[in-house]
């Protein structure tokens, strides 16, 4: 038992059981300031300097700091603006996703979004997989380790791995705390790094006549440099990776004592911040390391198997600054790739929680972080194993799902500046929203791998998600329960004696059809004519939903009948919930009466999992059987 409450500690489950009057809130998580946030996600959006000038030396060649200016271009005009935007219209961790599903609603809306949580998921578990063995890369190609761990890659990689999900098994402030002392190190040295290759390009100035002089033959004028980098550009898109971990940790961000769940602007401005400085940060990086990179280490040392492939930072630490600093500078990248995943998994656990749950398409433990933890690690074993630790092999996968994920949050700025009347907002985010298209389309034509990893966590995502929808469908799936004041009296009224139920479908509302069924019910089950029926009906909203709040209205009709009108996303469900409520406000247990319904039992069963509704009579029960397993306790469903 203690196992299990350490397991499931701080889980938030609702479905289970209805929060009455006086349920106690939920208790929230103290923020950290936004710079300690932002080491966070800088472990995924700074690690990238470990790989990113290698790759845009092979990708551009003597045209790498060009590429580069473009790359920061995107980054700061592009990217930028649109995940400020993301940050101020979804404040609470969802990001671009959430944005997009307000667009759309019914089993259409939950599909998008599943299919943008599998490209999220791609994105996330690529970067912890793939950082992970990066960082492997970085330790087994140390002078000093390789020959003792040649032919270890995968073996190291599931060990760092392992790693990861205990650190956020002890607790995600720890995390945060590590994250600060990583990336300060990482940049500090990376400051050494850059500062010592400017000094040897400026001790020797031919050096950049040479690289300058080869550019110019090799591509003739600016204009044909800025073209050829434009198509080289989707190439170089894993500079980008950090924004979407960016707003995906938002909820961790310490906002103002006066924000409230529903405007919290001191945390959208920490986001704005965290996101700002970044970029900036990371830009400047870009450029210097790029520059130095080209200039100081020969083409060769690019190429697979060269000594500067995957670690150009790294090769100049150890040529200019000696074995110790290189070692070190070594070991500070094994560190912060290794822990890059963090980021992700801190992305992970903030963002799947917020819809798989709410769709009723994970278990209520993937409320839980440490169970998520554990799930999430075992996943990334996986795709550690079937990827045999490779680097270049998961490249593709990782790209594509960082240029998903940011074309959607372009596309979903754009609509809402749209919305809100702003025209030039509107046409500056949809220039930026068709360069990420044209990235992603030639990131996927080039390495259609990507889409096929990205589709086979989709497709998990989906089977995953829909089994578990099947599987809690007979949950109370209630949130809350409000009556209006029409409802409550209606109630009370009840208080010394059993209330008498009639589920109606709500049609016409004529009087001849109320008058029928109230005949029928009475005919069936022997109720006396002068007894006191009220009808219920139950109005489906969105049955694509799976935990909602019932609200229920009062009202007599025809000034005779009494009717409770309810809006849910399921009839059986919604009826379940509103007798228990009625037996804990009354103390007695209340009787439904429905009439069984012609037509096939599969159907029915169909009709339900889709559309809320079949067989009413046999579902409601079913779902008053799980939510009270005392028979002496649970409300009486009768049918005729």
């Amino acid at each position: 038992m203690r196992f299990r409450a350490w397991l499931l500690e701080g889980l938030s489950d609702q479905a289970k059981q209805y929060q009455g009057p006086h349920a106690e809130a939920p208790v929230q998580e103290k923020g950290q300031r936004w710079w300690r946030v932002m080491c966070l996600t800088g472990l995924d959006y700074f690690s990238t300097l470990g790989y990113q000038p290698g790759i845009a030396a092979l990708a551009a060649g003597l045209l790498s700091p060009v590429a580069t200016l473009v790359l920061v271009a995107v980054t700061l005009f592009g990217a930028l603006p649109v995940y400020r935007r993301v940050a101020h219209e979804s404040p609470h961790g969802e990001g671009s996703i959430a944005m997009l599903e307000r667009l759309l609603s019914f089993w259409q809306g939950k599909l998008f979004v599943l299919a943008l949580l599998g490209f999220a998921v791609t994105d996330f578990m690529i970067t912890i997989t793939l950082s992970a063995a990066d960082a492997t890369a970085h330790l087994v190609e140390n002078p000093h380790l390789h020959s003792a761990l040649s032919g270890k890659q995968v073996t190291i990689t599931l060990l760092l791995v392992a790693l990861l999900g205990a650190v956020f098994l002890k607790g995600f402030s720890e995390a945060i705390g590590l994250a600060v002392v990583l990336v300060g190190i990482y940049l500090a040295l990376n400051v050494v790094v850059v500062v010592n290759g400017i000094w040897h390009v400026l001790k020797a100035p031919a050096l950049v006549t040479d690289w300058s002089s080869a550019l110019t033959a090799e591509h003739g004028n600016v204009i044909a440099m800025i073209g050829v980098s434009l198509i080289v550009f989707p190439k170089l898109a894993l500079g980008l990776s950090g924004f979407e971990t960016g707003v995906a940790v938002m909820p961790h961000i310490e906002g103002d004592p006066e924000d409230t769940e529903e405007r919290p602007v001191g945390r959208i401005r920490g986001a704005r911040k965290l996101l700002t400085t970044a970029a900036l940060i990371m830009s400047a990086f870009l450029i210097t390391t790029s520059f130095i990179t080209t200039v100081l280490i020969p083409k060769a040392a690019f190429e697979t198997g060269g000594p500067a492939n995957g670690r150009a930072l790294a090769y100049l630490a150890h040529q200019n600054l000696g074995s110790t600093f290189g070692s070190i500078y070594d070991l500070s990248t094994i560190a912060i790739l290794w822990f890059a995943g963090a980021s992700a998994m801190a992305g992970m656990l903030n963002l799947l929680p917020r819809y798989l749950p709410r769709y009723g398409m994970a278990p209520h433990w993937a409320r839980a972080v440490r169970p998520m933890v554990i799930v999430l690690t075992l996943i990334a074993f996986l795709v550690t194993w079937i990827f045999n630790a490779s680097v270049d092999a998961q490249g593709g996968a990782y790209a594509t799902g960082v240029l998903v994920l940011i074309t959607s949050a372009a596309i979903a700025v754009t609509i809402a500046a749209h919305k809100a009347g702003q025209r030039r907002g509107t046409i500056g985010f949809a220039v930026i929203a068709a360069v990420f298209v044209y990235t992603t389309a030639v990131n996927i034509s080039e390495r259609p791998d990507g889409v096929k990893i990205g589709a086979c966590f989709i497709a998990g995502i989906m089977l995953v998600s829909f089994l578990s929808r099947i599987m809690r469908a007979f949950e109370l799936r209630v949130t809350d329960v409000v009556l209006d004041e029409t409802a409550e009296r209606f109630v009370r009224d009840y208080i010394h004696r059993p209330i008498r139920l009639i589920a109606n479908e709500p049609h016409h509302r004529d009087l001849a059809d109320y008058q029928e069924k109230k005949r029928e019910i009475q005919a069936h089950h022997d109720i006396p004519a002068d007894a006191d029926l009220v009808f219920v009906e139950v109005i489906v909203r969105d049955p694509s939903e799976f935990e909602s709040v019932l609200t229920v209205h009062g009202e007599v009709l025809y000034g005779r009948y009494r009717l409770l009108s309810l809006e849910s996303a399921s009839v059986p469900n919604a009826l379940a919930a509103l007798m228990l409520t009625i037996r804990d406000r009354t103390g007695q247990l209340p009787h439904i009466y429905f009439k069984w319904t012609e037509g096939s039992p599969f159907a029915h069963l169909l009709g339900f999992f889709l559309f809320g509704q079949g067989e009413v009579a046999p579902v409601t029960r079913e779902v008053l059987r799980e939510a009270e397993p005392d028979r002496s306790q649970r409300p009486r469903v009768h049918v005729g």
